[in-house]
């Protein structure tokens, strides 16, 4: 073990955060914290570094082990060059190589003892030299540096000149090149295109130390971690497996506590039921058994009922109007911006019910391609068509379609006059704005605010062609997921800029990647596309356009073939077995049910019947020509004893019929 974290706890005013988190990391070991924003994620990772205190608990890092953090937002100053400033974390090297060469030189002119520990000290510093891969210190820099989205041509740029994303990925490189024991990482994907991400998993995956990572990247998180741990309403959680098996086993677990507090709450209704049924009995026998129920229920340890998600977004996507079949239609469309050409000559054609998903490494003209099609940037050339009744919802990741200085409630009102105040903030709500949060201005809500008021806008506009630039920036995962889920329902047509590869995977139907100034085109999601990149690539050279993409052949199309599951069955025959088996299980626990409900309602009958007669035996036991009369008032006496008798026993039957639920 070389990290553990006991009882975390950590409260922020009246809002508590973290409670009582306890969790280990192993060496080597790759972890996940997960959970939706607002969990504690970055809180917890800035706790174990000691950058904030825990109000309890404690974290302890093994003996002699070091931990390197990357923080989400790096406000890195320096007057260094990129290389210069990655040079730096390798600088003990470089003076060990130093102190290496200087004892070559003066091991010539030694002799004696002298050179027996100039010898000692050489072979010591050059073993360290060579544990420290110092051979390799330049290549490895130059690797890292290329691998984060860096050309050659820009290792001299001066650290001051870049971007806040630039700086993260130096940042991340200088750590990555410290090798602590431990890394941690915030959001580490947040400023890398797809090559740079699939870099990362790789270097991290066969990363000797451990790693523990925040990140919304459900595909880097699946290809990376062998541990989740879940921050959910303060409390942690631990699941072994990747991103996938966490979800599936979170979902199982929940399923499995809903169910189990649902059956506890049925189980303590029906037996309120029977202590209500047996003191209506009004007999002391009955009396007492309602008295010991109520006892053991008494004893009963409540489950605690599963957390209501009232953290989810509610977003349906459905068009107002079909458009025709031939959806968009782009010839020979290019752009520069000076001496910089993104693309020229591009051809797009997307079909009604298409999801198509545009992607490309950064700086390639994505997001540029979807403002020349909005209109919001003037082509150099080319034509773009749209379709019969297309209606467009234009989704900008930079929220520029958004109004700074308007309210949430303003930004949708306006845009949507006939809706009433109430549905306004219906609207919102479901959007995760109650209260006074719908008042806040645009300009003071978090990327994540704005991005789900556009989303909400969008959702409004009953588009039938929706155009997105990252929608899945700033979501959560939870966010993420019922966004996909709205997406694959939804009826129209669909054109995206996304580097989620998770998303794409989940809602693309087809491929169209930007690279060297042009399209090529891949009939399929995302595992399709890595499975036949180096195929295409090789096919279609530099200048090849989508539009002129092969069709997939017959092996493109997935298909099905019958075979054996080992019981001398094909899977329809054997999966209609099993139909069969679980109808005939269902009929017969149907017919059961329907028997003690008939069993049950009769005893009752019966017993309503007997002490309805006992009731008139008592009095008529009262009346004094009865009294009087010794033989009638035997024979009434008599009948009294039998239905006191059979009560007994139709009191026991119904106990046990009601037990037997």
């Amino acid at each position: 073990m070389i990290l553990s974290c006991n009882h975390i706890s950590k409260s922020f005013g009246t809002d508590q955060i973290l409670s009582e988190v306890s969790f280990h990391i192993e060496d080597h070991e790759k972890a996940a914290i997960v959970g939706i924003n607002g969990a504690g994620k970055s809180t917890l990772l800035k706790i174990i570094v000691g950058e904030l205190a825990a109000d309890t608990g404690d974290v302890i890092l093994s003996k002699g082990k070091s931990l390197g953090y990357l923080a989400q937002h790096q406000d890195l100053e320096s007057s260094r060059s990129i290389y210069e400033e990655l040079r730096e974390v390798k600088r003990p090297v470089i003076e060990m190589e130093q102190q290496i060469r200087t004892l070559e030189l003066r091991m010539k002119d030694a002799s004696g003892e002298e050179l027996e520990q100039m010898l000692s000290a050489y072979s010591h510093l050059n073993h360290t030299f060579e544990l420290e891969n110092g051979y390799a210190w330049q290549s490895e820099i130059t690797g890292v540096l290329k691998g984060l989205g860096f050309s050659e041509e820009e290792f001299n740029k001066t650290i001051s000149t870049l971007s806040g994303g630039q700086k993260t990925r130096i940042s991340l490189g200088k750590l990555l090149l410290s090798r602590p024991d431990i890394i941690l990482l915030d959001e580490p994907t947040n400023h890398l295109d797809m090559e740079s991400i699939a870099w990362l998993e790789n270097y991290l995956k066969g990363y000797n130390g451990a790693v523990v990572i925040v990140a919304h990247d459900r595909y880097f998180l699946n290809r990376v971690v062998n541990k989740v741990i879940e921050l959910e309403q303060g409390r942690g959680s631990v699941y072994l497996g990747n991103y996938t098996a966490y979800s599936e086993k979170k979902a199982m677990l929940r399923a499995a506590q809903m169910k189990a507090w649902m059956n506890q709450q049925q189980e303590i209704r029906h037996q309120e039921e029977v202590i209500t049924k047996l003191k209506s009995f009004n007999r002391e026998k009955s009396i007492k058994r309602a008295e010991s129920r109520e006892k053991m229920l008494a004893k009963i340890e409540l489950l605690e009922k599963p957390a209501e998600i009232h953290d989810e977004m509610r977003i349906k996507l459905e068009p107002n109007i079909l458009s025709g079949n031939d959806v968009l239609s782009v010839r020979g469309l290019s752009k520069s911006f000076g001496s910089n050409r993104l693309f020229s000559h591009v051809d797009i054609d997307i079909k009604r019910g298409e999801r198509v998903a545009l992607i490309g490494n950064n700086g390639t003209g994505k997001t540029t391609i979807l403002k020349l099609i909005n209109g919001m940037l003037p082509s150099d050339s080319g034509t773009i068509t749209l379709g019969s009744k297309v209606h467009i919802g234009y989704y900008d990741q930079e929220h520029h379609v958004l109004h700074m200085e308007k309210t949430a409630f303003e930004e949708v009102q306006d845009a949507y006059p006939n809706l009433a105040n109430t549905q306004v903030r219906n609207i919102l709500a479901a959007f995760l704005f109650t209260g006074d949060d719908v008042f806040k201005r645009i300009s003071d809500l978090s990327g994540g605010e704005r991005g789900r008021v556009s989303l909400a806008k969008l959702m409004l506009s009953e588009a039938n062609f929706l155009i997105l630039d990252e929608p899945t920036n700033h979501l959560d995962i939870t966010s993420k997921e019922i966004l996909e889920n709205a997406l694959q329902s939804y009826t129209g047509t669909v054109f995206y800029v996304s580097h989620d590869r998770y998303f794409i995977n989940q809602t693309a139907t087809r491929i169209l990647e930007l690279t060297g100034q042009t399209l090529i085109n891949y009939i399929g999601n995302y595992d399709y596309y890595l499975e036949k990149r180096e195929t295409m690539a090789g096919l279609y050279a530099p200048g090849a356009i989508a539009g002129n993409a092969a069709k997939p052949s017959q092996t493109d199309i997935p298909g099905k073939t019958a075979s054996s599951d080992g019981n001398g069955l094909t899977p329809s025959a054997s999966s209609e077995s099993s139909v069969k088996q679980d109808w005939k299980a269902q009929k017969e626990e149907q017919a059961r049910i329907r028997k003690r409900q008939n069993d049950l309602k009769k005893t009752e009958e019966e017993i309503h019947r007997l002490e309805t007669r006992d009731n008139e035996l008592g009095e008529l036991l009262q009346q004094e020509e009865i009294y009087t009369d010794m033989a009638k008032l035997m024979e009434l006496n008599r009948e009294k004893e039998e239905i006191a008798n059979r009560l007994e026993e139709l009191y026991a039957c119904w106990e046990e019929l009601a037990d037997s639920e």
